[in-house]
C-alpha cells in the first residue's frame, strides 16, 4: 500500500503542503498516531514521519517521500516558538500529548526546551543529513522548499498529478499560529487518532 510521506521537520511548511494535497483530492493526516490513520490516509505529514521515515519506508513499499527545506534564519525562531508552546505537553511523564508524538519529538530534539539556536541548528542539520543519506539516488524522493516560486508545480509533477491551477503554495500557519490545520475544514482530513479494529494501536517497530 503506497503512501506519500512528508518528512520535513515542523515549521518547514507541513501545513501548506498538507492543505495542497487535500485540494488535490487526497486523504491527508497532518500527524498520525494510530495504524488506522496511516492505513486510511493517502498522505501523512509531520510527526512521526520526520523521525520514522526509515520504518515507514519498510512498512509501505513504493511510497513517495518529500523532505521540506527551509532557510535556517526563518526556521530557528519559528521552531523555538513552537517548542516553547509544546514543551509542557511533551514531558514524557506528565505531558498530555500522544506518546507517539512525544517519542518523535524527543528523538529529534533531545532536550526539547530550552534549546539554543546552535543546538536547534544542529538538530536540523542532523535530520537533513540522515534523510539525504538514506534516500540518495532514489527517484521516490523529493526535496522541496514551499516558499520557492513554482514549488507546488514541482510537487504535482513529482506525484504525477494534473499540473493546471496554482503553481505556488498558499502561505499557511505563519507567525505564531500553530493550530491552522485544526481550523482548516475539509472532508478529506484524516483524524490523527483514528481508531480501527486494534483501537488506537500504533506500529510495533518502537
Amino acid at each position: 500500500m503506497s503512501k506519500i510521506f512528508i518528512i520535513g521537520l515542523p515549521r518547514t511548511g507541513t501545513t501548506s503542503i498538507s492543505v495542497a494535497l487535500l485540494d488535490m483530492g487526497l486523504l491527508v493526516a497532518h500527524t498520525a498516531f494510530t495504524k488506522k490513520a496511516f492505513e486510511v490516509a493517502d498522505a501523512v505529514s509531520d510527526a512521526p514521519c520526520f523521525s520514522d521515515f526509515k520504518q515507514l519506508d519498510l512498512l509501505f513499499p513504493h511510497s513517495k517521500f518529500i523532505y521540506l527545506n527551509r532557510e535556517l534564519s526563518a526556521w530557528l525562531p519559528s521552531i523555538t516558538m513552537l517548542l516553547e508552546k509544546m514543551a509542557p505537553h511533551l514531558d514524557l511523564k506528565t505531558g498530555h500529548f500522544s506518546p507517539v508524538l512525544k517519542r518523535s519529538f524527543h528523538q529529534t530534539f533531545p532536550t526539547i526546551h530550552p534549546l539554543s539556536e546552535r543546538e536547534l541548528a544542529a538538530c536540523y542539520t542532523k535530520h537533513q543529513q540522515a534523510v539525504f543519506k538514506y534516500f540518495k539516488g532514489r527517484d521516490d524522493f523529493l526535496s522541496l522548499d514551499v516558499s520557492v516560486q513554482g514549488s507546488l508545480l514541482k510537487l504535482k509533477q513529482f506525484l504525477g498529478m494534473p499540473t493546471d491551477g496554482d503553481t505556488n503554495f498558499a502561505k499557511l500557519n505563519v507567525g505564531r499560529n500553530v493550530a491552522n490545520w485544526r481550523e482548516y475544514k475539509h472532508p478529506n482530513k484524516v483524524n490523527a487518532n483514528l481508531a480501527g479494529l486494534e483501537h488506537r494501536k500504533f506500529f510495533d517497530y518502537g
